[in-house]
């Protein structure tokens, strides 16, 4: 009999009576206390898009079978889709108590994902916290309560209450990692108080991947020094963590350290010579690319295409293309190196667009500066609201002297997309190199500081700016710090001339030649020292 009863009622549900098919199974369910036909009920209602119905079938399973933990998850699911927020709650805390304390660990951190589709996060982080006030009391489960606690808070904009949770799950179990992961997500909105925290966390075994963490966190607030101290100690600790290698060489490479990048990228290359993981496919290519740029900046051409040759067969062809006319041009083969660009296969609409700014930055760097115009013109027809597009094309005008074009262009991208600090940065920088409209230029680039604050080219222009009102003290402040985040060779030009407009002209000969190191062709570079008739 109860064999029919099934049958029949999956019959209903395929021939679209699903209401019907639902109350044939839920009876079986109740009849036979089944836990399979209680579950296949709720799928019923599930896939029928009737959420109450599913909502009793869960119920009505915890019901009969009290014991039984998978209703509790059906419940709580099913409320949240109803955006029933409090009750979800009750269920939470309900489900947690149920939980052997073995397992309420597990449990707790998954908590803000079930969460994560609520739309009011104020009122889900609140129901959160109700809901793990008794976790909050049991040793075991005090640090990854707090660290859910600040997770909620975090994803509600509630920061300060998110630090506070972070500080409260690390100081209830120092040896946890959820309090110091979600302290490496928070510590840019409040160094002072977690950076301590970290620090002394990282003096302790820490793993190798929170290492990292911390490592990208100190990368983000600018603090290169702390970042590289980490990197030795990882190194160190971890000889076989490929990604500590990795991140180690890069670093070091932006920051003009040639031979510790080349040892660490070295490394890296042969920890990951037969891996297949994905993610290390694509690290080998920064790798690579980093360490032919290296070679190619030694005047080792040969081994530069070395490098290159190496690369992963999967490797983003433009981005081997790119690194390849760099060599030619180099070299002077100019038409090899420009065909080479040309010459790359897109499949997308994204690859084209990264195709048209490869070949566009090309032209302009190589007094081909009409050609880029016409390409980037082109591209912009296809799509005329592409944010990069428009500031490149705003670069080549400058470089045309099409001033009012220029102005123009960023202008409108200031009003379409007001949260984009390279406009309000390119039109400042234009501003103050041509010494014009000083005031406003301090204006537009102290609005591009605001929305990138870390950024050191946007630093270089507010230094620029200054140098330009006469204050020469801060100009110099402001351009040293922005060299020693990123040694560049445009930035290296402003440096060396507001050192050597204030007389310090031994250490401006010596960033100008740093200078000629990274870019010997850099425009602005060649410029400043034929304008001041400088031979570094």
């Amino acid at each position: 009999m109860l064999f029919y009863q099934i049958l029949l009622g999956e019959l209903n549900v395929r021939e679209g009576s699903a209401g019907s098919g639902f109350s044939i199974m839920l009876d079986a369910a109740r009849k036979t206390r089944d836990p399979a036909l209680f579950q296949r009920a709720v799928d019923i209602a599930l896939q029928a898009r009737s959420g109450e119905a599913a909502l009793q079938a869960a119920q009505t399973w915890k019901k009969e079978l009290p014991q039984a933990l998978e209703p509790n998850r059906y419940i709580l699911q099913i409320l949240l889709a109803l955006n029933r927020i409090e009750e979800a709650g009750h269920a939470l805390t309900s489900s947690l108590n149920e939980l052997p304390l073995s397992e309420q660990t597990a449990a707790i951190i998954s908590v803000p994902g079930v969460f994560g589709r609520v739309q009011d996060k104020i009122l889900a982080a609140t129901v959160v916290e109700k809901a793990l006030q008794k976790a909050l009391t049991q040793p075991q489960t005090t640090a990854s309560a707090w660290t859910t606690i600040g997770r909620m808070r975090r994803d509600a904009g509630q920061i300060p209450q998110a630090v506070e949770a972070a500080v409260k799950g690390h100081g209830a179990d120092p040896q946890a990692q959820g309090p110091l992961v979600l302290s490496l997500s928070l510590i840019s909105n409040a160094s002072s108080t977690l950076k301590p925290m970290l620090d002394a966390a990282m003096k302790k075994e820490a793993s190798a991947p929170l290492r990292l963490g911390y490592v990208r966190s100190l990368i983000g607030l600018q603090l290169i020094p702390d970042a590289l101290a980490q990197l030795s100690l990882l190194n160190n600790k971890f000889p076989d963590f490929a990604d500590g290698w990795l991140v180690h060489g890069l670093l070091l490479f932006e920051n003009n350290r040639s031979l510790d990048a080349t040892k660490s990228l070295e490394t890296y290359i042969q920890l990951t010579a037969q891996s297949k993981d994905t993610e290390q496919l694509v690290g080998r290519v920064e790798a690579l690319v980093a360490l032919s740029k290296m070679a190619q900046r030694q005047g080792q051409i040969e081994k530069a295409k070395f490098w290159l040759t190496q690369m992963p067969a999967n490797a983003d062809p433009l981005k081997l293309a790119s690194r390849q006319a760099d060599l030619l041009t180099q070299q002077g083969q100019l038409e090899q190196a420009r065909m080479t660009l040309a010459q790359v296969k897109t499949n997308t609409a994204e690859q084209a667009l990264k195709k048209n700014l490869a070949q566009s930055l090309w032209l302009r760097e190589n007094g081909l500066a009409p050609e880029a115009y016409l390409l980037v013109k082109n591209a912009l027809t296809t799509s005329p609201n592409n944010a990069e597009l428009q500031i490149e094309l705003a670069l080549i005008c400058e470089k045309l002297k099409k001033y009012e074009e220029m102005e123009t262009l960023l202008r409108q991208l200031m009003l379409s997309n007001p949260k984009e600090p390279h406009a309000f940065n390119a039109l400042g920088y234009s501003l103050a190199d041509r010494n014009l409209r000083l005031d406003e230029a301090r204006q537009l680039i102290n609005k591009a500081v605001e929305l990138s604050p870390q950024d050191p080219f946007i630093q270089d222009s507010l230094g620029w700016v200054a140098f330009r009102q006469g204050e020469h003290l801060q100009a110099l402040q402001i351009l040293r710090a922005a060299y020693k985040i990123r040694p560049d060779a445009e930035i290296a030009a402003h440096l060396g001339e507001v050192l050597w407009t204030i007389g310090q002209t031994q250490e401006a000969t010596a960033i100008w030649r740093e200078g000629l190191q990274l870019k010997a062709d850099n425009e602005t570079l060649q410029e400043t020292l034929k304008r001041l008739k400088i031979k570094p």
